[in-house]
């Protein structure tokens, strides 16, 4: 295979967009990925698959052909639970799942990449991480955790992207700091006791102690968060009770957290702690509190390799730049970047749908502006 056309990427993404899967069982996918790699020019490659603890996640490694350093590059290739609305000919032939994300266009942007330096042996080497569980499981980090990353397969640096419907088709989009908030998922039980409506005396509502727990929790982002930095919390369950007459003896909330610093995080996860610990208190009851963030740390962008990047695409003139500001949104590429220098940033898809919408529909005239600003900017990046 010599270079990719532009027909041929964009017939790539679209088989891939049949073809959804869910975290951790991406194996059409992973199948498909290994069949389109396998007739590239793999001369000076060597591809990994069928690990233990991510069957479905594959690596490429090209040699260098003078290397100073080894560059990694990763892509996400999980799906959504979305039931797709947008009646292309191409919708997903999978039900009731979608990538609504956009993650056929991060790997057909990889695929283009990981092309051209196999047919243009590059000066580093290049390792390229196509990354199962994104959306959930922490694919990430079970790679990390796994050894993956070792020896050879051990990235100085690593880059990703991710699509961005706001921005035009092809534009980069990046910022110094964090890209990505961090997430962290929190549920709370409350155990009181149950009983009938008419005696509230003999029974403990834990419908109220819920109540008031969520109450004194608005407070935490406004009296204990600096105004000018940024946290939200957001419980958007609640369960409690069976029938209108009877007091419900327990509750459950669950939500999640986010914050642009995993300092931030940890602020509003203490915070949290106390308020479960003060309603206990004050209602006599029982409140357990539990958090977990997994491998889903903000996405704080190295300075100096971030500083790099900007300045490329500020002067390279077929580059569109767009700074822009750090989203609420989460990305287990984080996990990656607490261990590894590196920076993600975005890419522009121009369309009017927002990301995990049934509806979703990127300009696939990006695929290509992508590929040709990463090729150029990667062979900067080998040179300074």
């Amino acid at each position: 295979m010599t270079q990719l056309t532009t027909s041929e990427l964009i017939q790539i993404r679209r088989h891939l967009h049949q073809i959804p899967e869910l975290a951790m069982h991406e194996t059409q996918t992973r199948d498909y990925l290994i069949e389109v790699i396998s007739q590239m020019n793999l001369d000076h490659a060597e591809i990994r698959d069928q690990l233990s603890a991510l069957p479905t996640a594959v690596l490429v490694r090209i040699e260098g052909r003078d290397p100073q350093r080894t560059i990694g590059y990763r892509t996400d290739i999980d799906a959504l639970p979305v039931d797709e609305q947008t009646g292309l000919p191409y919708t997903s032939r999978h039900p009731h799942i979608m990538h609504a994300c956009g993650h056929d266009i991060h790997m057909t942007v990889a695929l283009g990449i990981l092309n051209y330096f196999l047919e243009y042996q590059p000066r580093d080497n290049l390792v390229f991480f196509f990354q199962p569980a994104e959306e959930s499981k922490n694919g990430g980090k079970v790679a990390y955790e796994q050894g993956v990353f070792q020896d050879k397969w051990r990235p100085d640096e690593f880059y990703g992207l991710h699509d961005n419907p706001d921005l035009p088709a092809g534009a980069i989009g990046c910022r110094m700091g964090t890209l990505f908030a961090g997430t962290t998922e929190v549920n709370v039980d409350f155990i009181g006791q149950s009983g009938h409506a008419a005696f509230p005396q003999d029974a403990n509502d834990m419908v109220v102690a819920a109540s008031q727990f969520i109450n004194q929790v608005q407070t935490i982002i406004s009296r204990s968060i600096n105004p000018i930095e940024s946290g939200v919390i957001t419980f958007g369950l609640m369960q409690a009770g069976t029938i209108r007459n009877v007091i419900a003896g327990s509750a459950r909330l669950e939500g999640t957290i986010r914050g642009l610093t995993q300092v931030m995080i940890e602020r509003i996860v203490d915070r949290l702690q106390q308020v479960a610990t003060g309603i206990a208190s004050s209602y006599d009851c029982e409140v357990n509190i539990e958090f977990n963030q997994g491998g889903y740390l903000p996405v704080e962008n190295n300075p100096a390799l971030t500083e790099r990047l900007i300045k490329f695409c500020k002067q390279d003139s077929e580059t569109e730049f767009i700074e822009t500001a750090p989203a609420m949104t989460g990305e287990d590429f984080g996990y990656l970047l607490s261990k590894f220098p590196g920076t993600m940033f975005w890419l522009g898809v121009d369309d009017n749908s927002q990301l995990h919408s049934a509806t979703l529909t990127p300009d696939e005239s990006s695929i290509n502006k992508g590929i040709n600003s990463i090729n150029r900017f990667l062979e900067f990046r080998m040179t300074h």
